[in-house]
């Protein structure tokens, strides 16, 4: 079971509880537009695997050297996170094993791709891609990233994956430490 911090853990916890699977993080960070933070235009993960909406990148004429910058400012981030999350214990073999990717929902696509393909760089024999919700758009993107998508709602018009949450108030590091903390159920 893989989650992407910090919003995909605690998702992640209950499924990897209910199939008594080892939970591990893959950090991947969106890219946000130069101006507009929150307009992301890709993602980055930990091991280097970089999306990029070129169509947005020329749409908004960001130079390379501006997501050059971008990208560097994330993949720092991304350290302090492997750090903070795993420590010194090197990250789980996934290689010949089914590998469940969660995250808490999906609105661009970017940072769940950008996953998948890292995790496909370590040679699993299946991938599973699961979210609570996700757009349509990118649902069908990520179907041809994923063996399989689990995915419980796709609404036809997903203004931001928080509505589909009661309570969707930031994730802390301390609460993603807790919930990667080895459980005496878990198997190895």
């Amino acid at each position: 079971m893989v989650a992407l911090p910090r919003g995909g853990v605690p998702v992640a916890k209950e499924v990897a509880e209910a199939l008594g699977a080892p939970l591990e993080i893959l950090a991947v960070r969106k890219l946000g537009a130069p101006h507009h933070p929150e307009y992301g235009i890709g993602a980055v993960a930990e091991d280097g695997t970089c999306v990029v909406d070129t169509e947005a990148t020329q749409v908004l004429q960001i130079s390379n050297g501006e997501l050059d910058a971008i990208v560097a400012r994330e993949a720092t981030e991304l350290v302090r996170r492997v750090r903070a999350y795993r420590g010194d214990r090197p990250p789980l073999d996934l290689e010949g094993r089914t590998v469940i990717v969660v995250d808490d929902g999906v609105a661009t696509g970017a940072t769940d791709t950008a996953a998948l393909r890292a995790v496909r760089r370590k040679n699993p024999r299946r991938v599973v891609l699961a979210v609570p919700v996700c757009a349509p758009e990118p649902l069908e993107r990520l179907r041809a990233e994923a063996d399989q998508v689990a995915c419980l709602r796709v609404p036809r018009l997903l203004r931001g994956v928080s509505e589909w949450y009661e309570d969707f108030s930031q994730v802390s590091d301390e609460e993603v430490l807790d919930a990667l903390r080895p459980r005496a159920d878990a198997a190895a």
